[in-house]
């Protein structure tokens, strides 16, 4: 006898990828632009995701600071700190946090982008980087 799959994991039928359940809660949050609480937050996205789960993936997003939370009722109502774009370049800072060959670190990324990402990095470090308002 097969031993089932727990329901937070699947998605008809197949394993969502490591990271994609943070990514889904996340989305559905920016699409909300309003604060949600977890019990709509589970209301907006798609499968059986139990009430459970989807607190512990908020509690989560909030643990790495990705998302603010504010007391509503007997419950917390999210919202998110940033869009996509802040968070991969919230992930990439972390990552150069935490080494001390930034130098090495930072030519090799540059060394290992496309022309044209390179070529428009070159021109936002020489326009100056406009500041998200």
């Amino acid at each position: 006898m097969a031993t089932p799959t727990p329901a937070v994991a699947v998605r008809q039928g197949r394993r969502r990828a490591s990271g994609a359940l943070e990514g889904e809660v996340l989305a559905a949050l920016q699409r909300a632009g309003a604060p949600l609480t977890p019990r709509e937050v589970q209301a907006t996205l798609p499968g059986e995701l139990t009430y459970s789960t989807v607190v512990t993936i908020l509690s989560r997003l909030h643990g790495k600071e990705v998302l603010t939370r504010t007391p509503r009722g007997r419950a917390y109502a999210y919202a998110p700190l940033t869009d996509e774009a802040g968070l991969a370049a919230r992930r990439m800072h972390k990552v150069l946090d935490g080494r001390t060959d930034r130098e090495v670190v930072l030519s090799r990324f540059a060394d290992g982008l496309t022309e044209a990402d390179a070529a428009l990095l070159r021109q936002l470090l020489s326009d100056g980087i406009p500041r998200p308002r």
